[in-house]
């Protein structure tokens, strides 16, 4: 069952639209987060190799672990628990986790069938995907914190604005999905509505996320929050300005952030592996194997540690708009 007409009209008029209780926690997002139990468990043993992590909250909840990590090491760590690579310095063992509860929720049927109701059948998994762990903001110092994308909110941006020209024209739909709940006190995202009709705003280098519209040519006088519980998600067009807000809270706010585009069409990561997420003209073309999906991940680093990394966005501090 996809998206109700009043829901398209929304998207299309507004932007975004969130989608209430599409996903079965029990289903899709408790494997999750069973799975990266095992993911902290490898990082809290790494950090004791190397006498980074002075104690562990042995038999604590995952948040609670996680943030004493954080509160100890001054770090969140996200490459441990991202599903996808960064964009400098990979290595031959860069860590990620592209484990099997990661890949059904890639793939969950209603989750395709809310992604249908506005890209069609032929759907494409894009590689510029997320996982994003934010503890309370509070249990870093500023100075520490800066510069690390995961210890501050997230800055304006398009997400057409963050990878290159050449998918300019392709159909990349954001799916946002929240682990945990998604208040403003969260750090849940905000939106401006009906911002996505035009072009791409200047985004410049800097700034918590790396890059940021500057408020000289975007005002964020008409931003909306958009609060969300477990199962539910956020739809966005590729072109509307999003941020989040900060953590006050004293919980962790972790969130997927997904792309789908037609088959096809470019990803504007090229050099990341996407794959055929649905296809109602070629069925067998689907992937369903999740052990084939992190093996590609895996190729992808392999061949990665030995190249020369290209361009990841279009942008640099020469734009006006950036002095």
């Amino acid at each position: 069952m996809g998206l109700n007409e009043r829901q398209i009209d929304h998207f299309h008029e507004l932007g975004y639209v969130p989608v209430h209780g599409l996903l079965d926690p029990s289903t899709y997002l408790d494997p999750v987060a069973a799975e990266y139990t095992l993911v902290l468990d490898r990082l809290e043993a790494d950090l004791r190799e190397r006498r980074q992590l002075r104690s562990t909250a042995v038999g604590h909840s995952f948040a609670e672990r996680f943030n004493h990590i954080v509160a100890e090491t001054g770090s969140a760590h996200s490459q441990y628990f991202d599903f996808s690579l960064p964009q400098t310095g990979i290595d031959a063992d860069t860590p990620m986790w592209t484990g099997p509860a990661v890949f059904s929720l890639l793939t969950s049927p209603a989750l395709l069938d809310a992604v249908e109701s506005l890209l069609g059948g032929e759907i494409q998994s894009n590689p510029v995907q997320h996982v994003r762990i934010k503890p309370p903001e509070g249990l870093v110092s500023p100075e520490l914190a800066a510069g690390q994308h995961a210890l501050n909110a997230t800055s304006w941006h398009q997400d057409n604005g963050v990878i290159t020209e050449d998918a300019d024209d392709s159909d990349i739909l954001t799916v946002w999905i929240p682990l945990t709940r998604a208040t403003v006190r969260h750090g849940c995202l905000q939106v401006i509505p009906t911002r996505h009709r035009g072009d791409i705003f200047v985004h410049c280098p800097g700034g918590p996320s790396g890059l940021e519209i500057p408020s000289s040519v975007l005002s964020r006088e008409a931003a909306v929050p958009v609060p969300l519980e477990r199962g539910d998600i956020l739809l966005l067009h590729r072109r509307t300005p999003h941020a989040s807000l900060s953590n006050t809270s004293d919980e962790i706010r972790w969130s997927f952030d997904l792309r789908y585009n037609p088959v096809g069409q470019a990803t504007g990561r090229s050099a990341f592996p996407g794959f055929v997420a649905r296809s109602r003209l070629n069925p067998a073309s689907e992937l369903r194997d999740p052990v084939e999906w992190a093996r590609m991940w895996s190729d992808t680093r392999h061949r990665l540690a030995e190249a020369e990394l290209g361009r990841f966005n279009r942008w640099n501090s020469d734009a006006p708009a950036c002095a």
